[in-house]
């Protein structure tokens, strides 16, 4: 059929040139040297992605991030270094953390938080703040209003973040009435740093929300001479219906912290990810 149409398929081609012995051995060749090439080269659809900057790609869908060659791709083409290699104490892994030492504590949602188990204190400024906003005024263009149990505060819209604390919201009012009184928010949207340190906090990006401070314990206020690695007891008020409504809805809560801080709750969704292969 093709021949009567005047047409003939590439088959037909490389069968006519295999006609020819000396065509036949030159595509025989060139066949296998294509074939040791793309298995030798490892094609960016089948890269070996590491299971940490797998959880942060599944965790941000709208993001559309990508990873290759150790570095985190936005949609726009700018990258950030998922590892930076440097050896970090219990402090530089808070002050200078990069993507990957963001992971290098587990998020456990059960128990009393181990020594220096911090899992979500840890922030890689630069891929926080490329998604949220370099600065107050960049992330206040992006805040949405939520309705909060009679108040009305400000939340990042981006990666849904505010659609997820509403969620949190109607959960509480709908199955658990009797926590409402918990829920009085203490803010949320604040550019500012961590209280006695030089790194950014999560408010600053419109991502986390305090409550419930007459019910809350804070390490810095329950141990007010003690330094970042110094033992601590452990103390919360909150009930875990609530936290087990808001980790439901990809929020971390501080109260899993070593140094404690059980009235913030901080949407960080890449702790719930399970890595699903490359």
């Amino acid at each position: 059929m093709l021949k009567q149409c005047g047409m003939h398929s590439p088959l037909h081609h490389r069968l006519k040139s295999m006609r020819n012995p000396s065509a036949s051995l030159l595509y025989i060749i060139f066949m296998m040297l294509f074939s040791l090439a793309a298995y030798g080269q490892e094609l960016p659809s089948q890269q070996t992605i590491p299971q940490k900057a797998q959880r942060l790609l599944q965790a941000y869908p709208d993001q559309h991030l990508k990873y290759h060659d150790n570095r985190i791709i936005f949609e726009d083409g700018t990258s950030i270094v998922f590892d930076d290699g440097k050896t970090k104490d219990f402090a530089s892994l808070l002050d200078d953390s990069d993507i990957e030492d963001m992971f290098s504590m587990q998020y456990i949602s059960e128990g009393t938080p181990g020594y220096l188990q911090d899992a979500g204190r840890s922030r890689c400024e630069p891929f926080f703040k490329k998604m949220y906003g370099r600065d107050a005024k960049t992330v206040s263009k992006n805040l949405v209003v939520v309705s909060w149990f009679g108040e009305k505060i400000k939340f990042s819209r981006i990666n849904g973040a505010a659609d997820h604390l509403k969620a949190v919201a109607d959960e509480i009012a709908r199955e658990h009435p009797e926590l409402i009184s918990y829920m009085k928010s203490a803010g949320t949207f604040y550019w500012r740093k961590v209280r006695g340190a030089n790194r950014q906090s999560s408010h600053s990006y419109g991502i986390a929300i305090d409550i419930a401070v007459k019910q809350s314990n804070y390490w810095r206020w329950d141990h007010s001479k003690a330094g970042e690695t110094d033992p601590i007891e452990y103390k919360n008020r909150i009930p875990m219906e609530i936290v087990d409504i808001f980790e439901k809805h990809g929020f971390i809560w501080g109260g899993r912290w070593y140094h404690y801080d059980t009235m913030h709750f901080e949407y960080r969704p890449e702790f719930f990810e399970q890595p699903r292969g490359n």
